[in-house]
């Protein structure tokens, strides 16, 4: 059997007479030691096409493999190149051993129902697949939100701003993980639970109870994992890139003083590579809150409004989420110098050419820069 084959056949264990409804639905390939967690919502809806199992699939292998290599590469480049040892650097890292686990642990299964065209995993790993895809969603955003604090701190207060110190670097990365596994927790105790999703070939959240006490969670949980980061996020980079505007309209009026086309100070080479990282810190953050919006639509509309959530919609949460693991070590390796610097030097298969080559001073990291000033 393979992605390209006709649809699987109906998994052993599962019961079609179990529809309360008479007909064929996407619930009736379920394995009975699940059918308690389907939600009744599902039974209204015929199997989906097969095609769409098998181009998910594929496309989970394809992300998989690339998003496990990328982010094990970023890691062991970051780790292992002392010019790369920065406090602000550290929290880089955080960023893609999550990526790193959560595409390491959720693509297999992924890929394992999505061949089944069901899932047939059980009733537990169910709960422990939706809870390291939360937990390490959390931790990813959390992340992203202590990166662009840095990116806040040096360009907008500038040297009124503390340095990022690795006592403090460490702090925020413990902080990620604690609380976000602290707040992955209670839907092992009640409040709210991890099901199954409507295309039976990945689990999450409970959005379809209908119970308050149950959307409570997924209200609050959602302004603690998308609604405050990205409010801070716009805020902080709507200053951010008011400084750059400001710095750049300074200089011009100083060279246009001074007769001179450009102005080529330290303080404007470090300003240019400070740029650089707001603007790979700001392209990352944008790509994961465009991987992570289908979910919180998808919970949204679950919650207010059933009828907008079928089968396929919902398999777009898990698309999207998982792909953005595969971004950052793009990003980075693109973006940042020193990385695409030792990068070349240690995997030159892999090194991204430019045009010129970038002047590594200029790419010297905020914490790098407050240490030798």
């Amino acid at each position: 059997m393979s992605f390209w084959s006709e649809p699987a056949n109906v998994a052993p264990n599962s019961l079609p007479s179990t529809n309360p409804y008479g007909n064929y639905t996407v619930v009736d390939t379920v394995p009975k030691e699940i059918l308690h967690m389907v939600d009744s919502h599902w039974y209204q809806f015929p199997p989906m096409n097969p095609l769409w199992y098998s181009l998910v699939g594929f496309w989970m292998v394809i992300m998989g493999l690339l998003s496990v290599f990328g982010n094990f590469v970023v890691l062991w480049v970051f780790m292992t190149t002392k010019s790369l040892r920065s406090p602000a650097n550290t929290l880089v890292v955080n960023l893609a051993l999550s990526d790193f686990l959560m595409m390491f642990t959720m693509f297999p299964p992924m890929v394992i129902s999505c061949y089944w065209q069901t899932w047939t995993l059980g009733a537990f790993f169910c709960e422990i697949y939706a809870f390291l895809g939360s937990l390490f969603g959390c931790v990813s955003i959390w992340t992203m939100v202590f990166i662009t604090a840095d990116r806040y701190n040096v360009i907008v207060k500038g040297v009124a701003g503390d340095p990022l110190s690795s006592k403090d670097a460490s702090l925020r990365i413990v902080f990620t993980w604690i609380v976000s596994f602290a707040w992955c927790l209670p839907p092992f105790f009640g409040w709210n639970r991890y099901v199954p999703e409507g295309n039976m070939t990945a689990c999450g959240t409970d959005y379809l109870s209908g119970d308050m006490f149950s959307n409570s969670y997924l209200y609050i949980y959602s302004i603690w994992v998308y609604i405050f980061p990205l409010l801070y996020i716009i805020y902080s980079y709507t200053f951010i890139v008011k400084a750059v505007a400001n710095h750049e309209k300074q200089m011009r009026e100083q060279a246009k003083k001074m007769g001179v086309k450009s102005l080529r100070s330290d303080e404007a080479q470090k300003t240019s590579a400070e740029c650089r990282l707001a603007k790979v810190a700001l392209m990352t953050v944008t790509l994961w809150f465009m991987a992570w919006t289908p979910y919180f639509v998808i919970n949204y509309g679950g919650m207010l409004n059933k009828s907008m959530v079928t089968p396929l919609f919902s398999i777009w949460g898990s698309v999207f989420a998982k792909a953005n693991a595969v971004y950052n070590p793009i990003v980075y390796a693109i973006s940042h110098p020193k990385y695409r610097a030792a990068l070349e030097k240690k995997l030159p298969f892999l090194a991204c050419a430019t045009e010129g080559k970038d002047n590594i001073s200029e790419s010297v990291s905020t914490n790098e820069k407050a240490e030798s000033a």
